[in-house]
């Protein structure tokens, strides 16, 4: 029988919901790495596994997994480091990640699995700026060398919640392509599996001229992009929420158009495109990189399906006042199912549903912690 999971990741562990294909009725599980704070957690399709980050604020940035039909979580065998970052020696505590003098990972930020053409495929971005691959399911992980050392990596700058690579796409069609997204350093596309890296931005305002109205408004890197989506049934058209507005592009990312137009804000951090129409996405405008609530404290998630031309508010069934809250970039995602489910957790702890393309919302939970991330995932 079809079900639906949603996967949660909160300031205080993961959480799991499940429910049949009515998305009514759902089942509550958790909270995993109860405690620690989870940035982001999949399924991987391919094998059923379910992956997590896990910032533990004493041992560090980990990556951990549970393999299908499995209780127990397991630790990577070898995390994200990078080189030189000592490990512990077999019997001795670990040396706290804030006290290591050597370049050490912050937070690892997303984690991906490849498509069905890489068994045991897994990238994972971190802060600072890197991604790392898997092959062996997660279990191990090395630095992809090509991106840590482009031409452009000493002008890459912090965002706000750190040098964050936050956004992996891949491209179904093609496993040697790929895009990844950083904050404050902008997209960058990889045609040959990650050997070498080209800066794809042209067209997404710098929001640097805030602050120094001499610096080139449309650079080709150094953008903070906030989320890349890729729309379905392409391989060349993304959507992408940045500081400075939000943009698509059909060629790939070579260059971007700016769809801001009709958004009470151009700012934002989360960004979902539909899973079966190429010209429908989802944005949560919000108030400024300072504030970061919904416009006049009403809640909506904004729609188009025309590709950017036009968008729509919709909020049935959400907080139409005194809604202060925020919506991070990995907790805005879709089902596959036709009609499409749209969920959203906000960093309140409410957790959002839709069961009909976005159109109207239902609140699954209230009590959660801080939540960072949601996805969705059809099994059966």
């Amino acid at each position: 029988m079809t079900s639906i999971q949603l996967l949660v990741g909160t300031r205080k562990g993961a959480f799991s919901l499940t429910s049949g294909p009515s998305r009514s009725g759902w089942k509550l599980e958790g909270p995993f790495a109860a405690g620690v704070e989870v940035n982001h957690a999949v399924f991987d399709e391919r094998t059923g596994a379910t992956l997590m980050t896990v910032n533990d604020p004493w041992f560090g940035p980990a990556v951990r997994y549970r393999a299908s039909g499995e209780e127990a979580w397991i630790d990577a065998a070898k995390h994200p480091r990078f080189s030189g970052d000592p490990v512990a020696v077999e019997g001795e505590e670990p040396i706290p990640w804030f006290f290591r003098e050597s370049k050490v990972i912050e937070r690892v930020w997303a984690i991906q699995p490849a498509g069905t053409s890489q068994p045991g495929v897994v990238y994972c971005g971190v802060a600072p700026a890197a991604l790392f691959r898997s092959d062996d399911s997660g279990a191990t992980w090395r630095e992809n060398e090509a991106l840590s050392n482009h031409s452009t990596r000493d002008t890459w700058q912090p965002g706000a919640g750190g040098m964050a690579l936050h956004s992996i796409v891949l491209d179904p069609a093609n496993a040697d392509r790929m895009w990844i997204a950083i904050s404050a350093a902008g997209v960058f596309r990889t045609e040959d599996g990650g050997k070498s890296w080209q800066t794809t931005c042209s067209g997404i305002r710098s929001e640097s001229t805030m602050f120094d109205p001499n610096i080139e408004l449309y650079p080709e890197w150094g953008q903070c992009v906030h989320h890349v989506s890729l729309a379905a049934g392409s391989s060349n058209r993304l959507y992408a929420q940045a500081h400075m507005g939000t943009y698509r592009t059909d060629n790939g990312g070579d260059s971007w158009t700016d769809i801001t137009a009709g958004l009470p804000s151009e700012f934002g951090l989360a960004m979902a495109a539909h899973p079966h129409d190429p010209d429908t996405a989802y944005v949560v405008p919000l108030v400024g990189g300072e504030f970061r609530c919904p416009p006049g404290g009403t809640l909506a998630v904004w729609r188009t399906r025309d590709a950017g031309a036009t968008w729509q508010p919709h909020s049935k069934g959400l907080p139409q006042e005194d809604a202060f809250m925020g919506v991070y970039r990995q907790s805005l995602c879709t089902d596959s199912m036709n009609p499409a489910g749209v969920y959203f957790g906000t960093n309140t702890g409410q957790l959002y549903a839709s069961g009909d393309d976005g159109e109207s919302w239902e609140l699954l939970t209230q009590n959660l912690p801080p939540i960072e991330s949601v996805s969705a995932h059809v099994v059966g």
